[in-house]
């Protein structure tokens, strides 16, 4: 086992794990911040398994920006972050679902590839990545630029209800 194979497993055990507490936990901030060490042990993956622009993309969007989204949002809308006594159900039907669904898409990866090795593709660069992205790509990436933008906006709005507000009516509070 070299090294490489050491810090695979190990990083994926850590993802998998702080995954699963991700879902288990009853403490909403928490399994947010369980998502962050389950997403940055992903991002470890991709560094070891070379591919350094998809690790640093994965650390700025999904641990950057999608968790501190997550994190906002649940405390604008001043959602109750500890274990709810009206929102608990039994675990037993999300099991069976979820090994039910886990067997299925084991079943169809190992029919779909059949065990057959592949050739690997020509490796990318960043530049050509680079090229892709703001060469033929640049206006849909753009429009996400906007797009985010205005959820945003939309997310301050409706999180104070003094902007809100129409005007001769009091605001809520």
């Amino acid at each position: 086992m070299t090294v490489a194979d050491a810090l695979l497993l190990a990083l994926g055990v850590i993802a998998v794990g702080s995954g699963a507490l991700v879902v288990t936990s009853t403490h909403l901030v928490r399994a947010g911040l369980y998502l962050v060490i389950s997403l940055g042990a992903i991002a470890g993956l991709y560094l070891v398994l070379g591919a350094e622009l998809v690790a640093w993309v994965q650390v700025l969007v999904y641990v950057g920006a999608v968790v501190v989204l997550l994190l906002f949002a649940v405390m604008l809308t001043r959602a109750p972050i500890g274990p709810s006594d009206d929102l608990d159900r039994p675990a037993w039907p999300a099991l069976l679902v979820g090994a039910g669904v886990g067997l299925g898409l084991a079943v169809l990866l190992a029919d779909a590839f059949r065990w057959t090795v592949y050739a690997l593709p020509e490796p990318g660069t960043a530049q050509r990545m680079g090229e892709q992205i703001f060469g033929g790509w640049v206006l849909p990436f753009e429009i996400i630029s906007i797009l985010l933008l205005a959820a945003l906006i939309g997310a301050i709005v409706l999180s104070r209800p003094d902007i809100g507000a129409r005007t001769g009516e009091p605001a809520e509070d």
